[in-house]
C-alpha cells in the first residue's frame, strides 16, 4: 500500500503504536468548521482557496462537530496513562485531509492552537483518501463526505458521515451512544420490519431470542471501547457507554442485551425507545458524539446540540 502523498507527524506528540492504539482518523471538516472555505473551493476552485488558507494560515479555524469528541478522547488518554505510564492502548488521532501540504499549514496550526493531540496529519491528493486507512490501522473514521464513508465502511472499517452543526463542548468524561440495528448490531431485523412490519420483526426476534444478532459497521470500534473501559471500575471511568434504540424492551429488548453479554461489550446505560423521539433522552445525556443510522434520529440529535454522525 503507498503511504500517502505528504505525511507530516507531529512532534510534539507522543506517537502511538498503531498496533495497539484505537486509531481514529478524521477529516478537517469532521473536526473543524470549514464550512465557508469549501464554498470557496467549490465555487472558486483549489486555486482560490489554497491563497486563501496560506493567506489566513495564522487564523485558527473554529471547531466542527467531532472537535468536542477529541478533545475529549484526548482527557481519556491522559486518564490511562495517569493511572499506567506504560500502557500502549490509547486513542490514536490522525487527520486525513485532501489539502496540499500548502495548504494544510492552516489545518495543523489550528490544531497546535487548540492543543489538539493529533499525532499525523496525512495531505491525500488522490480522488479515494479512504485507501490510506487500512495501513494506518484506523478503527473508526469520521467524515463530512458521504462518499468518503461509504467507501471506508466497504473497505471494513467503521465509519461515519459527520453533519457541520454548532455544539456545546460537554464535559468529561468521553460519553459515546450508539443505537443498535444497522449501528452496532446488523440490520437483520430492520430488514424483517421493513417486509413483514413490526409483528413480523417482533415474531423473528422471539424465535432468535437466544442467538447473537449480527455485527453492525461500528460493532469493531465499540469492542475497542470496551477493553479500554474495562480498565477502569464503574465509579470514575473517564468512558461512559450507551445504547439508545428504537427496539421495544418488552419485546425486541432481551436479544439485544444477550448479544452484548456475548460479545462481551460492557455498556454503562441502555434505552430502549420502542419507537419514541430519541431526542430528549440525548440531551440528558450531553454525549460527545451519537451514531446512528436513522436521518431523522440524527436531525432529533441536531436539534438539542447533541454531536451527531449518520451510519449510511
Amino acid at each position: 500500500m503507498a503511504e500517502p502523498e505528504s505525511t507530516v507527524i507531529n512532534t510534539n506528540v507522543k506517537q502511538k503504536d498503531p498496533s495497539t492504539a484505537l486509531v481514529i482518523a478524521v477529516t478537517t471538516r469532521a473536526i473543524f468548521n470549514l464550512e465557508e472555505e469549501h464554498k470557496l473551493y467549490l465555487e472558486k476552485g483549489k486555486e482560490e482557496y489554497t491563497r486563501h488558507q496560506q493567506a489566513n494560515q495564522d487564523k485558527p479555524l473554529p471547531p466542527g462537530t467531532a472537535f468536542a469528541f477529541i478533545q475529549a478522547v484526548q482527557y481519556v488518554n491522559k486518564k490511562i496513562l495517569e493511572s499506567n505510564p506504560a500502557e500502549r492502548d490509547l486513542f490514536d488521532i490522525l487527520v486525513l485531509s485532501n489539502n496540499s501540504p500548502e495548504s494544510g499549514a492552516r489545518i495543523i496550526n489550528s490544531a497546535k492552537h487548540y492543543g489538539l493531540e493529533i499525532s499525523k496529519f496525512c495531505f491525500v491528493s488522490d480522488e479515494d483518501s479512504t485507501q490510506y486507512l487500512k495501513s494506518h490501522g484506523v478503527k473508526l473514521f469520521l467524515s463530512a463526505d458521504r462518499t468518503d464513508v461509504c467507501n471506508a465502511l466497504q473497505r471494513g472499517v467503521s465509519a461515519a458521515l459527520v453533519f457541520q452543526q454548532e455544539v456545546q463542548a460537554p464535559s468529561t468524561p468521553l460519553r459515546v451512544v450508539f443505537d443498535g440495528d444497522a449501528v452496532l448490531f446488523s440490520d437483520e431485523t430492520d430488514q424483517i420490519f421493513q417486509q413483514q412490519g413490526l409483528e413480523g420483526a417482533v415474531q423473528y426476534e422471539r424465535a432468535m431470542e437466544a442467538i447473537p444478532i449480527g455485527e453492525g459497521p461500528l460493532k469493531a470500534f465499540a469492542m475497542h471501547l470496551g477493553k479500554m473501559r474495562k480498565k477502569f471500575g464503574q465509579e470514575g471511568s473517564p468512558i461512559r457507554t450507551y445504547l439508545v434504540t428504537a427496539r421495544s424492551g418488552r419485546d425486541m429488548g432481551i436479544r439485544a442485551i444477550r448479544t452484548l453479554r456475548e460479545w462481551g461489550l460492557p455498556i454503562d446505560e441502555a434505552f430502549f425507545m420502542d419507537g419514541a423521539p430519541k431526542g430528549p433522552i440525548l440531551a440528558q445525556i450531553q454525549p460527545h458524539i451519537f451514531f446512528d443510522d436513522g436521518l431523522h434520529n440524527i436531525q432529533g440529535a441536531q436539534n438539542v446540540g447533541v454531536p451527531s454522525a449518520w451510519v449510511p
